[in-house]
């Protein structure tokens, strides 16, 4: 985590008025804030595969999609902000790049299982989000889009879905291509209203 980050925060704790905090916030949504597409990929069946074949298996696919995914992301503008467990998290500039990123990678994975015994087969979820984030190196990002891409490609995505959120999905293109198709939850009471992108 950058330093002058922590520093901030560590101030922002110790201040002791409402007005002095919020300046504290506006300095680090300065310095730190960008406006992003939030994408956060999961790799499905992480318990069921471990239990029945152990973790080194798991790893050895955790390894296959990392080699797989970064260059896709790289190739649709994208940056891989960090590989998690069997998770990554990546940004970019519009949704329109993160959807296409996100069907370029079912296809492959989908493609490269039809040359694997099915305990080695990759499924992923897929979560879109796009706002403002906190951009802080380490590398590291926060912000309420990162929350909502997390809940959607990790606790409501299906294995091959990809969820976008309805404000990310109302940003793209009329004319790109991406079609979606209304979703919506209720996660701790919230309703949240997202598309499902077929592909």
């Amino acid at each position: 985590m950058d330093k002058r980050f922590e520093r901030l925060l560590l101030k922002y704790t110790e201040c002791t008025t409402k007005s002095g905090r919020k300046k504290i916030e506006q300095q680090l949504w300065r310095r730190f804030g960008a406006h992003k597409t939030v994408f956060v990929m999961d790799m499905s069946g992480f318990s069921r595969l471990s239990q029945k074949y152990g973790i080194v298996h798991y790893l050895s696919m955790v390894h296959r999609m990392q080699l797989v995914t970064q260059p896709i992301v790289d190739q649709h503008a994208g940056q891989v902000i960090k590989f998690e467990a069997d998770n990554c998290f990546a940004a970019f500039d519009n949704p329109h790049d993160a959807v296409r990123a996100a069907i370029a990678l079912n296809i492959s994975f989908s493609s490269m299982n039809l040359f694997t015994p099915e305990e080695f087969d990759i499924r992923i979820s897929i979560g879109i989000d796009d706002g403002d984030v906190l951009m802080i190196g380490g590398p590291d990002y926060f912000g309420n889009p990162v929350n909502g891409a997390c809940k959607l490609g990790e606790d409501l995505a299906s294995p091959g879905e990809i969820l976008v959120s309805e404000h990310a999905f109302q940003q793209i293109p009329a004319g790109a291509g991406i079609h979606g198709n209304p979703v919506n939850y209720l996660v701790s009471g919230i309703e949240l209203n997202a598309y499902s992108i077929p592909y």
